[in-house]
C-alpha cells in the first residue's frame, strides 16, 4: 500500500486494524486490489468480494475506505467510515466510554475512534460542518487526551466556519493543510 506523504489521518487508521481472524482468501483479495488500485473497475469487484465474505471485518473497510479516500471518492469514503461506526457499535454496545488504557491499545476502541476522527474530517471537506461539530464533540468526550489526533480537526472546522479569514489564514501551517481538494 503506497502512503501520501500528507496522510497522517490515515496511518492511524490502519494501526487500528483488527487483524484476527481475517480469512487467507479475503487477505488475499485486499492485496490484489491494492497492485490495481489505480484501476478502479479492476480493484473495486475484488474488495466488494472481500466484504462479502468479511462484512464486518474492519480490515476490509479499511481498505475499501483507503481506496475511496485515494481515489478522492469522499462520499465514498465517508458512507464507508459512517459504515465502520456503526459496526464498531454494535460491537463495543450500545454504552461506549472509554478510558485512556483503551484508547491507546485497545483495537475495536481504536477502531471507533479512527472511524470518528475520519468522519469528522470527510463531513469538513464535504461541508457539512454540523456533523463534523457533532462528532468531534463525541470523540473529545471519548478521547479527551488526543490519542487518535481529533483535535487539530477542530482548528479546520474553526476556520471553515470563519469565512472572513483570508486565504492567508486558511492556508498557515497545519497538519492537514496538504490535502487540498481534488
Amino acid at each position: 500500500m503506497h502512503h501520501h506523504p500528507s496522510s497522517q489521518h490515515d496511518v492511524g487508521f490502519d494501526s487500528a486494524v483488527l487483524g484476527g481472524g481475517l480469512p487467507a482468501e479475503v487477505e488475499g483479495l485486499i492485496t490484489q486490489a491494492g497492485l490495481v488500485r489505480n484501476d478502479r473497475a479492476q480493484a473495486e469487484p475484488l474488495l466488494h468480494k472481500a466484504r462479502e465474505l468479511a462484512p464486518s471485518h474492519p480490515a476490509t473497510l479499511i481498505a475499501m475506505y483507503r481506496f475511496h479516500f485515494y481515489g478522492h471518492r469522499l462520499k465514498e469514503a465517508r458512507s464507508v467510515a459512517q459504515e465502520s461506526l456503526s459496526i464498531a457499535r454494535s460491537a463495543l454496545g450500545q454504552d461506549i466510554s472509554v478510558n485512556d488504557e483503551q484508547a491507546r491499545f485497545d483495537a475495536a476502541t481504536r477502531f471507533y475512534l479512527f472511524a470518528l476522527k475520519a468522519y469528522a474530517y470527510l463531513s469538513l471537506r464535504l461541508g457539512d460542518t454540523d456533523t463534523a461539530r457533532n462528532t468531534l464533540a463525541e470523540l473529545r468526550r471519548l478521547d479527551p487526551q488526543d490519542r487518535v489526533g481529533g483535535g487539530l480537526l477542530t482548528h479546520v472546522l474553526a476556520r471553515a466556519e470563519a469565512p472572513d479569514l483570508s486565504d492567508d489564514d486558511f492556508n498557515a501551517p497545519i497538519a492537514h493543510r496538504g490535502w487540498s481538494a481534488p
